[in-house]
């Protein structure tokens, strides 16, 4: 569970202010990313986005991707931007189960959300840059995964639904596991 923190900062606090004016009723954001490793659980890294999974109820994601979005007159005016994230290769099946609320309180419509940091990590996965490996270490390195879970998890809730994951995603797992048990070695 990312650690509690109590204010939205900024300028993040009043980009989602101004989205939140829009809502016309209550609003769920499924946040991943660099957004989440930096602000949820403490990573000193920039990212200029908000990556969401999920904008629930739909019939409002239009409005807030048209208002929010890259390009958009809030990306402008904040330097920051929505990216609804559709390319994702998988994640696992229960993550929503696992969801915590961060920022709580601190939007009147709008309640963000972030994945346990297993959840997390699975979803960068697929993509494995440099950044997603980084985000992984500082992840393990600071006791919010460990490798045992994540084989678990990827196992029982992610691999029985990716197509072919013996190409690509089980050698990238195997690399990733080994990484974080080498992270752990070096911090202790």
């Amino acid at each position: 569970m990312p650690p509690e923190i109590d204010t939205l900062p900024e300028p993040w606090g009043s980009f989602f202010r101004e989205l939140d004016q829009i809502a016309t009723g209550p609003v769920d954001f499924h946040c991943i990313g660099g957004f989440v490793v930096t602000r949820c659980y403490g990573f000193a890294r920039q990212t200029g986005d908000v990556d969401v999974l999920s904008i629930t109820p739909n019939t409002q994601r239009e409005a807030f991707l048209q208002k929010g979005a890259e390009g958009s007159e809030l990306h402008k005016k904040y330097k920051i931007y929505l990216d609804f994230v559709t390319v994702i290769q998988a994640f696992p099946e229960n993550y929503d189960e696992r969801l915590t609320e961060i920022f709580p309180g601190q939007l009147q419509n709008i309640r963000l959300f972030a994945p346990e940091a297993h959840d997390l990590a699975l979803m960068k996965l697929g993509r494995n840059i440099e950044r997603d490996r980084e985000d992984v270490k500082y992840l393990a390195r600071r006791g919010y995964l460990n490798a045992e879970d994540l084989e678990r998890r990827y196992q029982e809730e992610m691999r029985p639904y990716l197509a072919v994951p013996e190409n690509s995603s089980d050698l990238t797992l195997r690399f990733w596991l080994e990484m974080i048990r080498e992270e752990l070695a070096a911090n202790n």
